[in-house]
């Protein structure tokens, strides 16, 4: 099986079991907008704890996620040493971080903003430490190429914890936004037992040598992180410190809700990821794995932007979908710009390799640093003018800042072919119908606009099949495509 093709396996894995999880997780925000108005603040709340999360969990792995893959694949290490060094080191910090916040729950609750209701960061305080813990078994799933088990358990903890927010917001109608953390604690200590087979290699130990050298990997990465995902949750971070005015948390909720529609790309991103990385490692000596880069790199692309005019095609139908109460719709413009970020974003990850490849992973932080740098200035400068725009044009400029300089760079230390002009016509090709899209919006009816948005979808499918994909090899068919 081709490099491409094992490729392609996966990630339709990957993407089917993220594609589910999400859209099944989209259930949630439709509930929880149904039973938290805006004005309430209670959306808002569980936007900016889950930013907090996602900051802690990226602290707390410390890089050790891809430095485990690296490392896996050196001839001269024992990889089920690696593994169980992984694994102890950073359920070391996990415990550490739990401890340490339930010893000091009270005065970190007051500096977040909770002081009346410190069971909401402890919760996920103790959540995020065994959601930080379990990423290096379900890294050891994915380094095995066991991908159905990695699915079915990522899907089991989606719908665990979708089927117990339906109990308790739906059929008890309760309100109390507590509960939505106290459910993740459960669904992260279901999926602690379910992976105890994975657990087990932990009697290995803890090999001080094989930990420094891959500290020694590690930390720029983790430096890296910390930027990357800053530029992602740094404005929800930000957002109730900087915002003049007196209903940040409404205006968060409605930035955080309408951001929901457009993660579709952060879930196309991740199953890409999820596929490419060990690929990438275990084929680093192939003479044809430059070729595989570039060309996954323009299949990414083409993919992204049609997921992309798919949403922005049907907006008026998912909207109802996703984010039910109108007052919440008013955010519906940081669709675009959030989605055009996200792909930006995911370009940024194919071209990432290069220098985790030459083991040069502190260029990864310069560039995330500098991202990050770019969304923040955004976010000061204009927050408290233009509100939740300012937090959504931030990490467009962001991620679009750190994609260009690890090109640039990158074509110097490790030069590949990308096939850039033509994937600058398709993405041409995808703003000139994106922009006839928008117009439609505004300018006629929400059917003839859904009607007119299908056909120029059905321009871009065309353009993919007579350029990248034709069927001229099928029956009947094939004919109407040749070239």
């Amino acid at each position: 099986m081709s490099k491409l093709t094992s490729l392609a396996k996966d990630t339709a894995i990957y993407g089917l079991s993220s594609i589910i999880g999400r859209f099944l997780n989209y259930l949630l925000v439709p509930l929880y907008t149904a039973k938290m108005s805006a004005a309430s603040g209670g959306y808002g709340v569980i936007t900016n704890i889950y930013a907090y999360t996602a900051l802690a969990l990226v602290l707390l792995t410390f890089g050790m996620e891809t430095t485990y893959f690296r490392y896996t694949n050196k001839t001269h290490e024992d990889s089920a040493r690696v593994y169980s060094t992984t694994l102890i080191s950073v359920g070391m910090v996990a415990l550490l971080f739990a401890i340490l916040v339930l010893l000091f729950v009270d005065p970190i609750s007051r500096l977040m903003g909770y002081a009346d209701h410190p069971s909401y960061v402890w919760v996920m305080a103790v959540t995020v430490a065994i959601d930080a813990f379990l990423c290096i078994p379900f890294a050891y799933l994915r380094q095995q190429k066991k991908a159905i088990k990695f699915a079915s358990l990522k899907l089991l903890n989606i719908i665990v914890s979708i089927l117990l927010n339906i109990v308790y917001f739906a059929l008890l109608e309760g309100k109390e936004v507590g509960y939505a953390f106290y459910i993740n604690l459960c669904c992260s200590a279901m999926l602690a037992l379910c992976l105890v087979k994975e657990i087990l290699p932990i009697r290995y130990g803890l090999d001080t040598a094989v930990l420094r050298r891959m500290l020694s990997y590690s930390w720029p990465i983790l430096v890296l992180g910390i930027a990357g995902i800053l530029n992602q949750t740094a404005d929800k971070l930000l957002f109730p410190y900087i915002y003049t005015g007196s209903d940040s948390l409404e205006q968060l909720g409605i930035y955080g809700a309408c951001s929901k529609i457009a993660m579709i790309m952060a879930m196309i991103t991740q199953a890409f990821r999820y596929a490419y990385e060990p690929i990438v490692f275990a084929g680093v000596k192939d003479k044809d794995q430059h070729q595989m880069y570039t060309q996954a790199m323009k299949y990414f692309v083409i993919f992204t932007l049609l997921a992309f005019l798919l949403v922005i095609a049907y907006l008026d139908i998912l909207k109802h979908l996703v984010v039910r109460q109108p007052e919440y719709w008013v955010g519906l413009k940081v669709v675009p710009i959030v989605m055009a970020a996200e792909i930006m974003m995911g370009v940024y990850f194919n071209l990432s390799f290069w220098y985790k490849l030459i083991d040069k992973t502190i260029w990864g932080a310069v560039f995330s640093g500098i991202g990050c740098t770019v969304l923040l200035a955004v976010n000061i400068l204009f927050v408290p003018r233009y509100g939740y725009m300012a937090c959504a044009w931030g990490g467009f400029a962001g991620y679009g800042v750190a994609m260009v300089a690890s090109y640039v760079v990158g074509q110097k230390y490790y030069p590949l072919n990308y096939p850039v002009r033509e994937i600058a016509k398709y993405v041409l090709l995808a703003l000139l119908l994106t922009g006839t899209m928008l117009w439609a919006r505004r300018e006629v009816s929400l059917w003839m606009s859904v009607l007119l948005n299908t056909a120029l979808v059905g321009i871009f499918l065309t353009y993919i099949v007579r350029r990248d994909f034709p069927l001229s090899g099928l029956p009947v068919i094939g004919k109407y495509f040749k070239k």
